[in-house]
């Protein structure tokens, strides 16, 4: 057989399968392994983020275990109060606390609690003199003084020998050194003088000359009392730039 020049050659069917063999025609080509493949950039698919922050608590816009009424009687302007908190009506112990307020985050606790005493038969919101209670309210806290030297108060203190006090109080202890440091509370005297000044807006009749003093281990006439380094941090603590006031009562009734 003569094969044309520039033809391709024709393989026989022996010929060509000899040649698959040989390459491997006995068994089924494996396809091939598919290539790798990457991301496009801009891939779509959703990644997780970061994890949501929590959001902020919500300011405290009224003081702990004070209600509607009671509260709407904290002036606007005030960012401090100690609330005393008596145990019941006719009780003479109470809790004092001390509160700040901030713009963000609202009202908080910034010193105590401390123990404290009230008057002898408890509270009342129609105080009268010699009644041996204390009077329930709001009110600022601006003036203070005592018979010892000031400790770092901010707001002005009166240093005096006539806050010496003697005798026993009702429960046969000695009052001496009770009046070493006091913070005049503004019920029935006038503002922005000494704890000592006599003048009563309301008459005699409505009692006066109610004081946060140094305890001396039981019930007042009509004050509150403070251990002495209790009342010494609260002297340092009454910026009147935050026109402090003390909310005060029996717990039932500073929760209306």
């Amino acid at each position: 057989m003569s094969v044309r020049k520039g033809a391709p050659a024709l393989l026989g069917a022996g010929t060509l399968c000899a040649a698959l063999l040989l390459t491997g025609c006995g068994s089924p080509a494996a396809p091939p392994a598919p290539a790798p493949t990457s991301a496009p950039a801009g891939d779509a698919r959703p990644h997780p983020g970061p994890p949501a922050r929590p959001s902020a608590p919500a300011p405290v816009t009224r003081l702990p275990g004070i209600g509607p009424v009671t509260h709407s009687a904290v002036p606007d302007g005030t960012s401090q109060a100690l609330v005393v908190t008596g145990a019941s009506a006719d009780s003479p112990r109470s809790t004092a606390t001390l509160y700040s307020r901030d713009p963000a985050t609202g009202w908080k606790a910034q010193a105590g609690p401390w123990p404290t005493h009230n008057a002898l038969r408890g509270w009342t919101a129609d105080h009268t003199a010699g009644d041996l209670r204390t009077p329930i309210g709001v009110f600022r806290l601006g003036d203070a003084g005592g018979r010892l030297p000031d400790p770092g108060a901010l707001l002005p203190y009166d240093r005096d020998e006539q806050f010496a006090i003697s005798g026993t109080g009702f429960a046969g202890e000695p009052l001496e050194g009770s009046f070493d440091h006091v913070i005049a509370i503004d019920y029935n005297r006038v503002p922005g003088r000494s704890p000592l000044d006599k003048e009563r807006p309301l008459g005699a009749e409505k009692g006066g000359g109610v004081w946060i003093h140094v305890d001396h281990g039981g019930p007042t006439q009509a004050c509150v009392t403070l251990e002495r380094e209790d009342l010494r941090e609260l002297l340092r603590a009454l910026d009147p730039a935050r026109e402090p006031v003390v909310v005060m009562g029996p717990a039932t009734e500073l929760a209306r």
